[in-house]
């Protein structure tokens, strides 16, 4: 689960915060690569959902950290947890 961080304008659509397009590039790149397989942020709120494919805490932190928005303060990681999908299937 992530947060806005303390940069993030709220007084702005999501599409026009600061590097949205290398923000937008970062995030496609980890569905390309399988590591996200769905996110989105949760209507109404300042989180942000993303389902990971990885083997570790770890993995997600350190490509996490390589976003422009994790690096300016735009989005922080507020906490990782394991899941265990036991309806449907992941694409």
């Amino acid at each position: 689960m992530l947060n806005h961080g303390v940069a993030y304008q709220h007084d702005l659509p999501l599409e026009s915060q600061a590097e949205w397009e290398a923000h937008a590039q970062f995030m496609d790149k980890l569905v390309d690569d399988g590591v996200v397989k769905l996110g989105g942020p949760l209507e109404g709120t300042s989180e942000v959902l993303l389902i990971f494919s990885t083997q570790s805490e770890d993995e997600i932190r350190q490509r996490l950290a390589a976003d422009p928005w994790h690096r300016m303060g735009l989005l922080e990681i507020s906490r990782i947890m394991p899941w265990t999908l036991r309806l449907g299937k992941l694409p």
